[in-house]
């Protein structure tokens, strides 16, 4: 979007809000890619695969090249999560706030033809430099034994690099397991009484590799300075760079992170002082990706889109700890989780496909958190006296806002980055926002940003204190409607539009039709009909033991949800059948009529019900006085196409059911 764009005239004015209230808010996104045509496990269940290191590499280099011209990549392992067998990785891309360049070795000339010559004579440099006397230790690599590794002890006393000796001689065997030599060190086996950080360098796939072991930030970035002059005086390229990162105490860099996830590259984008700056990056983001063959979407079908998978999560929090509003201001947090809970539309509108309780971002009355106790939580901390309460907010929340098995990270409105010491990364004043999904277009992405930090301001100006409200079944059934999200986010609109912020509907409305696509359109003599995808709370089910001893808790996906929208001529004068079931229209936003309707679509083992059949192909049939028209929904399609009615199936079964007289939805599983 352009700086004279409405939107920017908007995010202006919502800048001015925060400024009276002394309030400065950044913005967090973790907006994730997957290639064009995602082959393999890497880009779907998966977080490692064998291409999706290459892929991160094309992307950071691309970011270099088009916006960050004095960016340092670096190699950064990650989590090891159970089940997995290797840590995870980010490429951390490194650049001084002050635009000014990290290291000044960038403009040297490529590798000469032997790399393993010119890594000699790089290394031999590098430790004049560090005024190092012991020699680098010769590294044998049991998975690549012609491999050149070379691994020298390092550590910073707070005025100058220093090494020792291990006292195991002058060859040392690397952990036969995958990944740099950094990680490969068999620290456990050196003399309990060394220092067991390392510097490693190797060459692979002709070019040198260094790990550097973990410093603080000023010995990192002279360590950075000295490895560039080594460089310079070797006259080589400068190596590649894989190591610990550290934090940015002295304030010095900004930093981006392309980061392996199940099924998708995550960026973890710098914190955005405003919207423009988060406008900025998804623009940036979308230009880089689509350069190396990524994207921010799945292409199903030529016909039908899907997000990435792998969300698209926002953030609020401060430019520091010391700056964070959010600690002194515990009446605006429970301001934007009671707003939150009063309209689905925030949890569901923008969302994938997996919502509900077993989702990755289930809200807290879904999970295991009764109405009661969120409601005296809010309250509690709605009459704390000024101050920073940053550990009493955590301790009240984080507890409440999980998932059904307790897990702080997987929620709408997440803590688990707050103010929470038992995890590493716990205590960085994030609240995050996970019910929210990757579009196709860099633009919607900022408009669902720019309505989350609208949000706040007008609930920042303006507290909202009405009482938590019990949705009981119409929470997963008519909220799981497009209609009724759409009639719940223009309420949204409108509560926004009071507070003197005008947001563009038709751009939400274009997301929501992306989102919950139309897969009928039947028009015959003014009577309309449609048909779209609606949402479906598929759920977990128990352990299933699995080969090895182990057990899974499986997803079962075999259900699918309709929404059947109809104008008033048509509710008048037709009738709807679907495999020869009577489907009744009721009453729905804005003067329309329509239904709800669950069916079998699969019976993969293990589900739920087993003993029901899959129920395609759907048949719908519509009946207007003498005219009928038959369309059918078959198992490899995704959206109705014309067809001969079965006769088997018209109009000779029960009509379709409710399971009761509450629900919009009916359930052709039902008897």
């Amino acid at each position: 979007m352009k700086s004279h764009d409405p939107l920017s005239t908007l995010a202006g004015k919502i800048e001015s809000v925060f400024t009276r209230h002394g309030v400065r808010l950044t913005l967090g996104g973790e907006p994730t890619f997957v290639p064009v045509d995602p082959v393999g496990h890497e880009w779907s269940i998966t977080a490692l695969g064998p291409t999706k290191l290459g892929y991160a590499y094309k992307l950071a280099e691309a970011l270099i090249n088009q916006s960050l011209p004095h960016a340092l990549p670096i190699y950064s392992p990650g989590k090891l999560y159970p089940g997995e067998v290797n840590a995870r990785w980010t490429i951390h891309l490194l650049y001084r706030k002050d635009g000014q360049r990290l290291v000044t070795a960038n403009d040297l000339p490529a590798a000469a033809a032997h790399p393993e010559k010119d890594a000699a004579k790089f290394l031999e440099a590098l430790r004049k430099i560090l005024r190092i006397k012991e020699p680098f230790l010769t590294g044998r690599d049991p998975m690549a034994p012609e491999r050149a590794v070379w691994v020298l002890p390092l550590d910073h006393d707070g005025k100058r690099f220093q090494s020792e000796k291990w006292g195991i001689g002058s060859e040392i065997d690397l952990l036969n397991t995958e990944g740099p030599a950094g990680l490969r060190l068999p620290l456990a086996s050196l003399p309990a009484h060394v220092n067991r950080r390392a510097f490693t360098a190797e060459v692979a796939e002709g070019k040198l590799q260094l790990f550097l072991p973990p410093l603080l930030q000023p010995a990192f970035i002279e360590l950075l300075q000295h490895i560039a002059a080594a460089a310079t005086r070797a006259r080589s390229a400068m190596p590649g760079l894989a190591g610990y990162v550290p934090s940015d105490v002295e304030d010095v860099w900004d930093r981006l992170g392309i980061a392996a996830d199940p099924g998708v590259l995550e960026i973890n984008l710098p914190p955005c002082r405003d919207w423009k700056d988060y406008d900025r990056w998804m623009h940036t983001l979308e230009s880089a990706a689509t350069t190396v063959g990524l994207r921010s979407y799945k292409q199903i079908s030529p016909h039908e889109q899907a997000g990435t998978g792998g969300g698209n999560h926002l953030l609020f929090g401060g430019p520091s700890l010391e700056h964070n509003a959010l600690f002194t201001h515990p009446g605006w947090v429970t301001s934007i989780l009671r707003y939150w809970q009063h309209h689905p539309a925030l949890a569901y509108l923008f969302t994938g496909h997996y919502v509900g309780p077993s989702s990755q971002a289930p809200r807290p009355d879904e999970s295991a958190s009764a109405l009661y106790d969120l409601e005296m939580a809010y309250q509690f901390l709605e009459q704390l006296p000024p101050g920073d309460h940053r550990q009493l907010l955590s301790e009240t929340l984080r507890h409440l806002h999980t998932d059904g098995s307790g897990n702080t990270h997987r929620s709408e409105t997440s803590f688990d980055k707050f103010w929470n010491a038992a995890f590493e990364g716990g205590c960085r004043g994030l609240i995050e926002f996970r019910a929210v999904e990757s579009l196709p277009r860099a633009e919607w992405m900022s408009a669902i940003a720019l309505l989350w930090r609208t949000l706040a301001a007008a609930l920042l100006q303006k507290p909202f204190r009405k009482p938590l409200v019990d949705h009981g079944d119409a929470l997963h059934d008519r909220f799981f409607l497009p209609s009724f999200l759409w009639a719940d986010f223009k309420s949204i609109l409108r509560d926004l539009k009071k507070a003197g912020f005008d947001l563009p509907e038709d751009t939400y409305r274009a997301i929501a039709d992306w989102r919950f696509p139309r897969i009928l359109s039947h028009d015959q003599d003014g009577a309309r009909l449609s048909i779209r995808k609606a949402h479906e709370g598929w759920p977990l089910l128990c352990e299933t033991p699995l080969e090895g001893g182990t057990t899974s808790r499986f997803v079962d996906t075999s259900i699918e949800r309709l929404e059947f929208l109809a104008n008033r001529s048509f509710a008048a004068d037709c009738v709807i059948h679907v495999n020869g079931r009577r489907l009744d229209l009721q009453k729905f936003p804005e003067g329309k009529w329509g239904v709800g309707l669950r069916y079998r679509r699969t019976a993969l083992y293990p589900s739920l019900h087993p003993g029901i059949a899959p129920q395609l192909p759907l048949w719908v049939s519509v009946t207007q006085g003498r005219k009928r028209s038959s369309y059918q929904l078959a198992w490899q399609e995704r959206h109705f196409t014309p067809a001969d009615p079965d006769p088997h199936l018209l109009e000779k079964a029960a009509p379709c059911k409710r399971l009761h007289a509450d629900l919009l939805t009916c359930d052709l599983r039902l008897p």
